[in-house]
Formats: structure tokens, C-alpha cells, sequence
């Protein structure tokens, strides 16, 4: 499973880079909205990581609320790099929006969903990557893995050749809150986890692998006092 990190944030994007871990990177208007950046700089911003990220799939979202506007302003946000992929949240004008902008050979990723039935209508419109999100579900007390599952399951049944530019689709399992929704996602098979960068590095830290190398600096300070 690749993992992407779920942030507009530069400096985050760097260190998870700089980890050899980093396959892509999400971003949100939630997210743009944290960096304390301003409307006249979100598209020099998104140039900015999709500078950092040397090619790696970067995701900016559109916030048109119309399949023109949406077309529109994702055929500009992938004219800004070549690795920029177009985010759209699953509905009706969505779905047309992805249809036109996968015929222009440009790369969509269909966010904020949440059921198996929305999931394959964005793979048969052109989606190239789905977000199933898990932790929302979590907030409601359901079951966001079961949910996973579900759209993983699903999508897997088919062959999506020819939906899209790259010929697959890829589920990004999303709304990641903790480790044990990057194992259930992985257990799954689902082919990526984005992950803000507070929960990735809990995906890291181990009491005992912190218990252990306590032990071996204590115990490498005897040697060199002996």
C-alpha cells in the first residue's frame, strides 16, 4: 500500500518526503484553509507542492459547484504541472465534470465518498482514484472499515480498463485517524492511505520499539564506562 500524506502544509510535506515513504500528496480547501493561505494564492500554492513533490500525484480540489465551473477550473489547476491531479467531491455535476475532464486525458481523484454505489459510478465516469472516507463514518458510530471494504470489494470486481487515463483505478482510503485504519486498509487491499501528517507519525512510534532503543543507550553507556 502507498502511502500519501493529507496536508497543504510545505514544511509536513518535506519531512514525510524526506522519509522515502511518500507516494502523493491530498489537499482540501479545509487544509489549503489551515496554511493561513488566501484565495489569490491557492494556485501558486499548489504549484509549489507539486514542485516539492518531484512528479508524485498531488491532489488540488476544485471548489466549483457547477460540471462547467468544474471543468473549467480543473483543466487550469492540471495545466499548472503535470503531476496536479483534478479533486472533485462525488455528486451529479461531479460525475459529468470527471466524464469530460477523463476524455482530455486529465486525472481526477473523487473524494468525500461513502458508499459502494457512489464509488462505482465515479470509476465508470472516469475517476482515477476513489476516497472512501473512514474516520467520518467512526464520528457517527459506524463501522468506516466495513464500509472500506465494501467499495474495495466492489471496485475490484470489475476491469476499469479504458474508464480512464491510466487505465485503473486506484482507492485511497481516506479520513485516516489512526493506525490501525492504515492496517485495516492494507489487510484490505486497498491500494493507498492518505494520512495527515500527525497520524503518520503515530504510524511510527511503538512503545516498545521506544522501550527497546532506551534500553540499548543505557545499556551502551555502561560499555563505555566499563
Amino acid at each position: 500500500m502507498k502511502f500519501f500524506i493529507d496536508t497543504a502544509d510545505l514544511d509536513e510535506i518535506a519531512e514525510a518526503k524526506s522519509w522515502g515513504c511518500l507516494a502523493g500528496v491530498t489537499t482540501n480547501p479545509s487544509l489549503y484553509m489551515k496554511t493561513g493561505g488566501k484565495l489569490a494564492d491557492f494556485e501558486g500554492h499548489m504549484l509549489k507542492i507539486a514542485e516539492l513533490c518531484e512528479g508524485l500525484p498531488v491532489s488540488a480540489e476544485s471548489t466549483a459547484t457547477t460540471a462547467e465551473g468544474m471543468v473549467e477550473e480543473g483543466r487550469r489547476l492540471a495545466a499548472l504541472a503535470p503531476n496536479i491531479v483534478v479533486k472533485l467531491p462525488v455528486c451529479a455535476e461531479a460525475l459529468a465534470a470527471t466524464h469530460q475532464l477523463a476524455s482530455e486525458d486529465i486525472r481526477v481523484n473523487m473524494t468525500l465518498v461513502f458508499s459502494p454505489t457512489q464509488a462505482l459510478l465515479a470509476a465508470n465516469a472516469g475517476a482515477r482514484y476513489i476516497s472512501p472516507f473512514v474516520g467520518r463514518f467512526d464520528d457517527i458510530a459506524e463501522d468506516g472499515i466495513q464500509q472500506l471494504a465494501n467499495v474495495v470489494a466492489c471496485l475490484g470486481n470489475y476491469d476499469w480498463s479504458g474508464k480512464n487515463v491510466d487505465d485503473r483505478v486506484e482507492v485511497i482510503t481516506a479520513s485516516v485517524r489512526t493506525p490501525n485504519h492504515v492496517t485495516q486498509a492494507a489487510l484490505l487491499g486497498a491500494d493507498i492511505a492518505t494520512v495527515p501528517f500527525a497520524a503518520l507519525k503515530k504510524c511510527l512510534a511503538h512503545p516498545l520499539t521506544e522501550r527497546g532503543l532506551a534500553q540499548f543507550e543505557a545499556d551502551w553507556e555502561k560499555v563505555k564506562n566499563a
